[in-house]
């Protein structure tokens, strides 16, 4: 049996496909993606080329396609400027004085003073125990006493015999007997006070003392250490707190240096300068180095210490050298150098060796002849071989 289904007139069927309507709409989102693109590419594209009928400028005049760059370049010729050595050494005392023992030796019975006091000459450092060389001293004191009483009785005999050889009671040569007697008493004295003296003289010796007035560098002595007969290196003393420098320069550099010449000292990890002068310049030359080393005297800080290492800069007169500001300057593992632009516009790295840095530059003391065209401020972004425009300012004076 058939069935048929009637639709009324006012009755509507309505089927929804859900998923040909999310096709559709990723559909729309990729075209309209693809357009974006599309249209990016032409305007990029459209922009890059030159206009109908519009020559090359200079960015497109290469072979690669690729722009000169414009470079500002000074020739700095020939400045008189402040000559400046530049070096660096080791700080120390300027007399470094060694305090040792003098005396016989024996046990440290006391230390009274330390590392970093100042001292005056004569003053006590420290001391040895001396029992043994005061009962010797004391023996000696009476062995002086008793030489003086024989002395003393020796005098009274040839006195009585000198009154009675006139007499005839005594004979010419007992009174001679009796003088010789009496010289010897005499002499005994002598001994035993010599004798006496030099045991007195060696207990001061025990004691350690300063030979100048200074600053104690260092201390190596303890109490109840027990020190022989000319110990040394018991105590270091930096006489008046007097410092310096020891600067070691090249052959070339020590000839233009003179005594009291004027000379500035930073040590390493200070902010600190200190002004000193030259009181010192080597008479010989390292034969395997080929260095000397000058001498710098400066004044006492706490901050110099000796055995820091420093660098100073001596003041040696003027000379004429190229002056380049500071920008134009570069440096790297190999060096300092300066980037020139020789006749066919090419950049060529210079190596050079700096002198003095101020406010007014960086004095060139080798490498430049003063007429190069040297890059100003340029340089870290250009490569030796290099086409460039340069461009000329003037020279600073």
């Amino acid at each position: 049996m058939n069935r048929e289904t009637r639709l009324e007139r006012d009755e509507t069927l309505i089927v929804v496909d859900r998923s040909s309507r999310r096709r559709n709409v990723i559909i729309g989102v990729v075209i309209a993606l693809a357009a974006l693109v599309l249209a990016y590419f032409m305007f990029a594209s459209g922009g890059d080329e030159p206009a109908a009928g519009q020559a090359k400028g200079p960015a497109t005049a290469q072979a690669g396609g690729g722009q000169i760059p414009t470079v500002s370049v000074v020739v700095p010729g020939q400045s008189q400027v402040a000559r400046v050595i530049t070096a660096s050494g080791a700080l120390a005392a300027r007399r470094d004085q060694p305090i040792g023992a003098a005396g016989a030796g024996g046990r440290v019975n006391a230390v009274l003073v330390d590392a970093g006091t100042w001292v005056n000459a004569g003053q006590t450092l420290a001391t040895v125990d001396r029992s043994v060389q005061v009962q010797q001293a004391s023996q000696l004191a009476a062995a002086v006493e008793a030489a003086r009483a024989s002395a003393a009785l020796a005098q009274n005999e040839y006195e009585r015999a000198a009154s009675l050889v006139n007499r005839g009671f005594i004979s010419r040569a007992e009174l001679d007997r009796k003088a010789s007697a009496r010289d010897q008493a005499n002499a005994q004295v002598r001994v035993a006070q010599a004798q006496l003296a030099s045991t007195r003289a060696g207990i001061g010796l025990l004691d350690i003392k300063a030979p100048t007035s200074g600053l104690i560098l260092q201390r190596n002595l303890e109490v109840g250490q027990v020190i022989g007969p000319g110990s040394q290196g018991l105590f270091r003393l930096a006489r008046g707190g007097e410092m310096e420098m020891r600067a070691t320069l090249s052959q070339q550099d020590l000839a233009g240096v003179r005594v009291g010449m004027p000379a500035t000292v930073t040590p390493l990890g200070s902010d600190r300068s200190f002004r000193g002068a030259v009181w010192q310049v080597s008479p010989v030359i390292d034969p395997t180095s080929r260095q000397g080393e000058v001498r710098i005297a400066i004044p006492y800080d706490a901050s110099v210490r000796p055995g820091g290492f420093a660098e100073a800069r001596i003041a040696s007169g003027t000379t004429n050298a190229p002056l380049l500001p500071q920008s134009a300057v570069l440096s790297d593992d190999d060096g300092n150098y300066v980037y020139v632009v020789n006749a066919k516009n090419e950049v060529e790295r210079r190596a050079v060796k700096t002198g003095s840095v101020d406010d007014s530059g960086v004095t060139i003391v080798e490498g430049l002849s003063g007429q190069e065209r040297v890059v100003l401020t340029a340089g870290p972004f250009l490569n030796p071989g290099q086409k460039v425009n340069p461009r000329r300012q003037a020279a600073a004076r």
